[in-house]
């Protein structure tokens, strides 16, 4: 099983546009979206029965008001303020981390660490298998809600296709983890472009085989001749460039693929995937 990974390191730039692109033209059997804390590939693949499953993150710490002497130790050393005693002493499941500390103070035993729901691992099985995830709002740990979607991946033949997440953080990391090549998608913008360089140097660290594309590239073209002349000089992949155009976002709204019409995005979206699956 070969896998593709398509990463932006930051959001708003287009690439679960392309991920769902590239899913319609490679026929994928397999895909999955890694954006947990913002998913929203469903929205175009959603058919066909949903399993869904909790997804448990850390434990939260909680407070058992009959045993609790009222001592305020465990509120002092939180350093996460996640007590308060306004109406005796109660834990917020939103600032707590887990990690323990009020346990180990607490000379009454009043304190216990129960399984917290962080979110759903959810899989959409029809002609295809769809893994995805969605993180509750507040809660922590994305990473390793990615990686359990990707465990609901299997040995298949063909391209799997993951949209990744935003950033460079934990889930990222987590979403490269065993892919054969990543697909990094920018904007000429210059936050667009300090944060591609960022997800560059991420990704070089693990030795994984990657290239850009410039979506919206005509918005600022002096910003994307700067970025095409980074990736010239640094031996890294271009393989091309979306205009901005209008009608997207009708398409999209209407859950129709750009490369299923001649848009002149859509035309292009397809020479890059021509492109990616030489270089894989």
């Amino acid at each position: 099983m070969k896998q593709l990974l398509i990463l932006s390191g930051k959001g708003g730039t287009g690439k679960t546009t392309i991920a769902s692109s590239f899913i319609r033209l490679a026929k994928s059997k397999q895909f999955a979206d890694c954006d947990v804390e913002a998913p929203n590939l469903h929205l175009m693949y959603k058919k066909g029965s949903k399993d869904s499953k909790p997804y448990y993150g850390l434990k939260k710490a909680f407070i058992d008001q009959d045993v609790c002497v009222e001592c305020g130790l465990c509120k002092d050393h939180c350093r996460f303020n996640a007590i308060t005693d306004d109406d005796g002493y109660k834990v917020n499941p939103f600032k707590c981390e887990g990690c323990g500390v009020c346990g180990y103070v607490c000379p009454a035993n009043a304190i216990d660490f129960q399984q917290s729901t962080d979110g759903s691992i959810d899989l959409y099985q029809d002609n295809y298998r769809f893994s995805t995830g969605s993180l509750k709002m507040g809660s922590g740990n994305s990473g390793l809600l990615v990686s359990e979607v990707k465990k609901q991946l299997q040995d298949s033949e063909g391209l799997t296709i993951i949209d990744g997440p935003p950033g460079i953080g934990c889930p990222v990391i987590a979403s490269m983890s065993g892919v054969d090549f990543i697909l990094v998608v920018t904007e000429p913008s210059m936050s667009g472009f300090s944060d591609m360089k960022r997800m560059i140097e991420t990704i070089r660290k693990t030795k994984t085989p990657l290239a850009v594309c410039i979506n919206k590239y005509d918005i600022n073209k002096d910003i994307s001749n700067n970025i095409k002349d980074y990736l010239y000089e640094n031996n890294i992949n271009f393989i091309g460039e979306l205009p901005f155009d209008k009608e997207v976002n009708n398409l999209i709204n209407q859950s129709i693929s750009l490369v299923d019409t001649d848009n002149p995005v859509g035309v292009e979206i397809k020479n890059i995937y021509k492109q990616v699956i030489d270089l894989m």
